[in-house]
């Protein structure tokens, strides 16, 4: 099992020193740093200047949100990033959801997998750079021929060369169609809220998988005496997932925590943070649900969990970057000497 650091995205302002986290974990041995994007500070420019510090370590988006780029643009700044990081890159992409894509991106969320599917073939078009670029889908058409086209589009190849004819492309995806298409089209696959012990749940989806197809799976970490303490902020995520992020009605969130045996914790979650009951929406997360998404505890205690999981299919665990640099680095150099580089 390799090991990975995910960075996740900005908030009100830069990570502390996030460039210096990455050249640390390169230093332990670990073998992919990853950052996100949500609405605020993007996926692309943080790695471009990692890359510039580091030499090894790969490069992986976690996620690029399909619906802030088009497929050409997302392909010419992956072949891009590429370029200046030697072959490094490593990109996961994912839908979002309705909240960001029709209020962020000003664009309709329908039918999340077929755009997935189609954004994927004229990516994949863009950077084998064969033939000029021709698609036409229920949801994209190059050129572009509809309402108000001049005309006088055509059909263009990439001025520049890729590096690599295929950059490795991960999907972040939670439900069993997602899953599916990731063991199918892509090269691996982003879990999110899932337990080491409830890979089952997509026995079959995974039993199809190909020799070297990758699952990358992020926990928050915390080495700490107060386990009740160090749980809250895992709590706090997993509310506002669950209850937050999504309707009543539609929320891939509550879905997978339900898959993975808390149904009925899924839905008291939800009630209580859409009646406005945060708090109480919080303290309704089991601690055995977030101690099984996470690495909290004790030394031993996350020696017992780190077993769980090499156990399971996940091919690279990252740890989130926690509230402090100097956790950070502290929760990088326990794995590294917990998990040795013959190991990984």
């Amino acid at each position: 099992m390799k090991l990975g650091l995910n960075l996740g995205y900005w908030g009100s302002k830069p990570i502390d020193r996030f460039i210096d986290l990455a050249v640390i974990a390169e230093t332990l041995g670990f073998d992919i740093v990853c950052t996100a994007e949500a609405y605020g500070s993007d996926v692309f420019t943080p790695l471009a200047a990692i890359a510039a510090r580091t030499t090894r370590i790969r490069l992986g988006t976690s996620i690029m949100q399909i619906s802030a780029r088009t497929p050409t643009c997302a392909a010419t700044t992956a072949m891009t990033l590429d370029h200046i990081s030697n072959g490094r890159l490593c990109l996961g992409v994912g839908v979002s959801g309705p909240q960001v894509v029709e209020g962020w991106y000003g664009q309709p969320f329908r039918r999340p997998l077929e755009r997935t599917r189609e954004w994927l073939a004229i990516f994949r078009q863009v950077v084998a750079r064969e033939t000029p670029v021709v698609f036409e889908g229920q949801q994209f058409r190059l050129p572009y021929a509809g309402e108000h086209a001049t005309g006088l589009g055509k059909p263009l190849m990439s001025i520049t060369h890729p590096l690599r004819k295929r950059i490795p492309l991960f999907l972040g995806a939670e439900g069993p169609k997602n899953v599916e298409l990731a063991v199918r089209e892509f090269d691996g696959w982003y879990p999110i809220l899932m337990p080491p012990q409830r890979f089952d749940v997509f026995a079959e989806q995974l039993a199809q998988r190909r020799p070297g197809f990758e699952i990358l799976s992020t926990v928050d970490m915390s080495l700490a005496s107060d386990r009740g303490r160090a749980l809250q902020p895992i709590k706090r995520n997993v509310a506002l997932y669950v209850g937050g992020m999504g309707s009543k009605d539609e929320n891939f969130h509550k879905r997978m925590i339900e898959r993975s045996g808390y149904g009925e914790a899924a839905q008291r979650i939800q009630d209580l943070w859409l009646a406005g009951r945060q708090p109480e929406a919080v303290e309704a997360v089991p601690d055995e649900l977030a101690e099984a998404i996470s690495l909290v505890g004790s030394p031993d205690e996350l020696r017992a969990r780190l077993a769980a999981w090499r156990a399971s299919p996940v091919t690279t665990l990252m740890i989130s970057r926690s509230a402090t640099f100097e956790e950070t680095v502290r929760n990088m150099e326990f794995l590294a000497a917990e998990v040795p580089a013959d190991a990984r």
